[in-house]
Order: C-alpha cells, then structure tokens, then sequence
C-alpha cells in the first residue's frame, strides 16, 4: 500500500503528538490541548498516512491569496527520505497557487534540507520568541 495524503482534516491529536515524537520535532507534546489548538486554529493541513498510521504533516497559516506560514512539517522517522515532506510541500503549494508567497522557520538541523526542496533562505526576518 502507498502512502494517502489528505487536506482538508484533523488527525486525532494523540497520532499527531506520536508523529511529532517520532520526526524529532520540537513542539509541546506534553500539552495535548495546546496541540489541538495549534490544529484547530490553522486553516491548511496535509497529512500523509500509511494505512491507519499518520506518518507525515504539514500545518499551515494563511490567507490564501498573499502569504503562508508552513509552521510544521514532521515526518516519521521511519519514513524520512522517502520524499514525503517533499510531497507535503508540493500539495499545500498546489493548494495556495502560484500568488502565494510560503516562508517557514527551520529547525537547526534542517536548514540543508528546504533547498533542496526549492526554499529560498532569506536574512531579511525578525522574532519575537515566545516564553512558554
């Protein structure tokens, strides 16, 4: 069976907290209602599944006609160099158009991977980090 990718829906806050775990990435899973704000409160996601398994995501914010900020994209570990991330990408571009300027921030350890991808790195950017 190949991997599904679907729009449009949630995953179930638990399966999404596993992928985080597994994908490395850092955000707060020992706070299952922030994490199911964060969805809740975004209005682009992609998910990829294998079967039942969710194995990848992409949460966006946008407007869907100037600007997007692709906030995370995890794949699970196992399924990393696959080309999911990639395809997560591509179809939440495909969802935006050609208009729509996508920025993200990387993590440290995959500042070599969205070139790849066809990102940009840009210095013109400015944070205000969060306390919590």
């Amino acid at each position: 069976m190949g991997i599904i990718y679907k729009t449009g829906s949630i995953p179930d806050t638990e399966a999404i907290i596993a992928l985080y775990k597994s994908a490395g990435l850092n955000r707060p899973i020992d706070d299952s209602a922030r994490i199911a704000e964060m969805y809740h409160n975004s209005n682009l996601i992609v998910s990829a599944w294998d079967g039942e398994k969710l194995v990848g995501a992409a949460r966006s914010l946008t407007d869907f006609c100037y600007c997007c900020y692709l906030s995370d994209l995890a794949v699970a570990d196992n399924y990393k160099k696959a080309g999911i991330g990639a395809k997560l990408i591509d179809i939440t571009r495909q969802e935006l158009g050609e208009q729509i300027t996508l920025l993200l921030l990387s993590a440290p350890g995959a500042m070599e991977y969205y070139p790849k991808v066809g990102f940009d790195k840009i210095a013109n950017g400015f944070i205000i980090h969060r306390k919590k």
